[in-house]
């Protein structure tokens, strides 16, 4: 699949779809000027670029690129005040008394908490990151940027669709929260060791309930991680007399740090790092999803704006591009009957179709018949579709542009040419006229019942 040229253009196409769920946007100046781009995904692209240039959503997405920089700098300096502010109560004030427990718990329990929320979310989708930094950064970005009346919402929702559709929204805003995080542990690491290193603070545990014998244990289990940094870890002595020696408060001092180094910012720093890493593999994969009804629409829409092919063309001309049809898997197994520009004497569909349960349709030739008929298409991705048409017509250019746009949105598609035996040379012009238009694959015939016979 072509893949748009940023993501800022996946994120304008995804959001011109979300407003033209509401209702279709005049497009027909923006249509032309798109059909001249490559690819069905750039041509897709540019429509969309000029339609948010008209609706205003270019400008606040400019707007939000350039908010997102300075949002992310004031979160960034609210969690730093936060930090310092839990660093205070942590140290005690002016009583210059430490408890480990409380002090491990205030640091590390809002931290592992959450955590343990975004490694669940990898990998059984919660639905809803509301709560993490990166949520609340985009959230204030889109609102700073937008105001109370603008399109932001639109272009966050289009943002988190694509993020999501990459499977790279957890990791794109797990990376905002862990570099918040990273940030605030070194805040207060920085903090207390500047503390510690200029006052004299006592360090102990208290307890009514528990036994001296779970603070040894749990403090040589909590020890082990910081003991591979070359932090000490406090034996079973100094646990039980922490206020004994002021090499013991040392060592309790060390250790607390030492906790908050393993625990909170080493994994913290880890996984911004690995959610960076993701995005750099990933991040190609953020585009729209061209197989939906919506887009499929708009790649047979610009299919019939292409250049008309001559119908009668030289033998020395260049040969007609093959026409485009859905791959079988991306089908559904529906049978679906049109009747093309038939007499209204002529009736529609007849009983064997009627008994095969085919979805029939009749259209006139009109540009609302066609662009209902083609919704439909889109919509329901058939499988088959049968095109009725009246033998003694005359095929041209409207009818090989319509045969075109049907194929593309199905997965075969064949003509049924009914009339009298005084037909017979003009289906013989119309089996020539479709090998001159490069439509011979469409297998065309008089006789109904054999075309449905073999037709699986």
């Amino acid at each position: 699949m072509a893949h748009p040229s940023s993501f800022q253009d996946a994120t304008l196409t995804e959001a011109v779809r979300l407003i033209e769920e509401t209702g279709p946007l005049e497009d027909s100046q923006a249509m032309r000027e798109a059909a001249a781009g490559i690819g069905a995904a750039g041509r897709i692209a540019q429509r969309a670029r000029i339609l948010a240039e008209r609706t205003g959503l270019a400008s606040e997405l400019a707007r939000a690129r350039i908010w997102a920089p300075w949002v992310l700098l004031a979160l960034v300096a609210v969690i730093v005040i936060a930090g310092l502010s839990l660093a205070g109560n942590v140290l005690g004030g002016g009583e210059r008394q430490i408890n480990v427990v409380v002090a491990l718990a205030s640091l590390l329990g809002l931290h592992l908490f959450t955590l343990l929320l975004w490694l669940i979310g990898l990998l059984v989708p919660l639905g809803s990151f509301n709560a993490s930094f990166g949520w609340i950064w985009m959230a204030l970005t889109a609102r700073v940027a937008g105001g109370q009346r603008g399109q932001a919402p639109v272009l966050l929702r289009a943002a988190t669709r694509l993020l999501g559709q990459a499977r790279l929204l957890p990791w794109a805003l797990g990376f905002v929260s862990h570099a918040i995080w990273s940030l605030s542990f070194a805040v207060v690491i920085a903090a207390m060791l500047f503390a510690l290193a200029f006052r004299n603070y006592t360090l102990n545990w208290e307890t009514t309930i528990l036994e001296p014998d779970f603070f040894v244990r749990a403090v040589q289990w909590l020890g082990h991680g910081p003991a591979r940094l070359g932090f000490p870890v406090p034996d079973a002595q100094a646990v039980l007399s922490p206020t004994a020696a002021a090499s013991s408060q040392r060592d309790w001092a060390l250790w607390l740090t030492g906790c908050i180094v393993v625990y909170g910012l080493i994994p913290r720093a880890a996984f911004a790092l690995l959610c960076a890493a993701v995005w750099r593999i990933r991040r190609y994969a953020l585009s729209p999803d061209l197989s939906l009804p919506y887009y499929r629409k708009l790649i047979a829409r610009f299919d019939a704006l292409a250049p008309p092919s001559i119908v009668d063309a030289d033998p020395g001309s260049s040969p007609h591009p093959a026409p485009r049809r859905l791959p079988r898997i991306d089908t559904t197994d529906t049978l679906m009957a049109v009747g093309f520009e038939l007499p209204d004497e002529l009736p529609w569909p007849p009983a064997a179709l009627d008994m095969r349960g085919a979805r029939a349709m009749r259209i006139d030739g009109s540009a609302a018949a066609r662009r209902q008929l083609l919704d439909t298409l889109a919509q329901l991705r058939p499988r088959r579709v049968l095109v009725g048409c009246h033998a003694a017509s005359s095929p041209d250019r409207g009818t090989e542009r319509f045969l075109r746009e049907v194929l593309a949105l199905c997965g075969e598609c064949r003509l049924w040419l009914f009339g009298t035996a005084a037909d017979d040379e003009a289906r013989r012009r119309w089996h020539t006229w479709l090998a001159d238009t490069g439509l011979d694959g469409i297998r065309a015939g008089d006789a109904l019942e054999p075309m449905l016979h073999d037709w699986t």
